[in-house]
């Protein structure tokens, strides 16, 4: 045990030093800015996310480090619960130190646990429910539905897809006597209250704005494309063997098919766990793209239910699996820091999301106009962050004027617009191209603009 909490430690440790070293990424300067305003709810999400950076900034400062550093650590705490769970619910097999390893090994994680985005701790409250869930099936204390319930809050106020956590969970007791039986007492019940108590905050916010993120997250589940469905199918269905690696994303497979008559309480549950939010995302391809990140919330369950494979099967596989995903969680921090496969810049995620945003920034506002400003949040964001301190970055657009601050730029003043768009007519005063090691990510132009609105003037580190 001590050499898995050395091994624990090691990757924590290493995830840290990556995300000390990591440009931020257009997500990650967003959510830092909600960490300068925190408020009970926000235009995108709830505000977990922001409460996360707010404590890691209070430790680290408004550097990377202080940003992300809550992902790494929850990605141990996360490990060491999932291996609880495990040990819980498959005894006497090492269950939850190949669940938890399999976990760490994936590129989901690899590459999640070093940013911070609200899947970090939506992801985070969704193992520790599982943990309470399991801890609840072994010790048949209903004392631990409170546990479950205040986890669930945690997940609610992290990401609305929490929701699904409690519909699996409901689904999986109203589909057994001992569930039904459960449902009769009012431990469960008591677990809900408590979980809409944490998320209570959200839901005032909401209703104070207009319920402006719920109509905005609601709002995808409300268009119809058809057309690109099966695109949308592929490209859900590829990511996730590529993020679980193919290795580890047949065992979870493979897992979770062997459980589907799985007699025990603990397998039915695992398999809730995955079925639900997988039948929502699929269902979700005929109306939009699913973000590979959506994903994340299956796979501690989908990692147990590997975990609980005869014991012949991973002695063949697990090792094979798990060089396969260190190792290509280890070349995409190296493609991040170095870049040493010659991918084409506009094809590397990684110079994409990462790569130029300091230069960019500084070349954009070398002018020193009144103000700047994008049409992009992110790219906003990104000028908020490593701009000159001396140029103001206005938001201009209505998902702005959600923070709880006066205007700051009044309408009618000059400033520049930064924009990737080039079908739209502007008063162009210049270009600016956003690259890594000479190679061109992103060509943005230049625009005069004045400002016929007041907007916030957003807050620098």
């Amino acid at each position: 045990m001590r050499l898995v909490l050395a091994a624990l430690a090691a990757l924590t440790a290493l995830r840290l030093i990556l995300a000390a070293r990591l440009p931020v990424s257009p997500d990650e300067a967003y959510y830092f800015l909600w960490s300068q305003h925190l408020q009970a709810g926000y235009f995108d999400h709830p505000p977990m996310v922001a409460y996360w950076i707010r404590a890691g900034t209070a430790l680290f400062g408004n550097t990377p480090l202080g940003i992300r550093c809550l992902g790494p650590l929850s990605a141990a705490l996360g490990s060491l619960l999932l291996a609880d769970a495990g040990e819980r619910m498959f005894p006497h097999r090492q269950a939850g130190l190949i669940a938890a390893a399999l976990l760490n090994a994936t590129l989901m994680v690899g590459a999640g646990a070093v940013l911070m985005t609200p899947d970090t701790p939506l992801l985070f409250f969704w193992t520790a429910g599982l943990a309470a869930l399991a801890r609840l099936l072994t010790s048949r204390e209903p004392r631990w539905w409170l546990a479950v319930g205040l986890c669930a809050g945690g997940a609610l106020l992290s990401k609305y897809t929490a929701l699904l956590f409690i519909a699996a969970v409901f689904i999986w007791l109203i589909t057994s006597a001992e569930g039904r039986a459960q449902l009769r007492a009012p431990w469960p019940w008591i677990g809900v209250v408590l979980a809409f108590a944490v998320f209570a905050p959200d839901i005032a916010w909401n209703a104070a704005h207009g319920w402006a993120s719920y109509l905005k997250q609601g709002g995808r589940v409300t268009r119809f494309d058809a057309a690109r469905s099966l695109q949308f199918l592929g490209e859900l269905l590829a990511g996730q063997v590529a993020l679980a690696t193919p290795i580890i994303a047949a065992l979870c497979g493979a897992g979770l098919w062997r459980l589907r008559h799985a007699p025990s309480a603990a397998g039915q549950l695992l398999i809730w766990l995955t079925v639900v939010p997988g039948v929502v995302f699929l269902e979700h391809v005929v109306s939009g793209r699913v973000q590979p990140n959506w994903v994340a919330i299956l796979y501690p369950s989908a990692c147990l239910a590997a975990a609980s494979l005869p014991m012949a099967l991973l002695r063949r596989w697990l090792k094979p699996a798990l060089a396969l995903g260190f190792g290509l969680s280890a070349l995409a921090y190296a493609q991040v820091l170095a870049a040493p496969l010659p991918l084409p810049t506009r094809a590397d995620p990684t110079a994409l999301q990462l790569a130029g945003w300091r230069e960019f920034a500084e070349a954009a506002a070398a002018s020193h106009p009144a103000f700047i400003t994008s049409d992009e949040y992110a790219t906003a964001a990104e000028l908020a962050y490593y701009g000159p301190r001396d140029v103001p970055v206005a938001g201009l657009a209505p998902r702005w004027r959600y923070f709880a601050d006066p205007p700051a730029v009044v309408a009618g003043e000059t400033g520049i617009l930064v924009t990737r768009r080039y079908g739209i007519h502007c008063d162009q005063i210049g270009s600016v191209t956003r690259a890594r090691a000479g190679h061109a990510i992103m060509r943005y132009r230049l625009c005069r603009l004045v400002a016929h609105a007041s907007g916030v003037l957003l807050p620098r580190p």
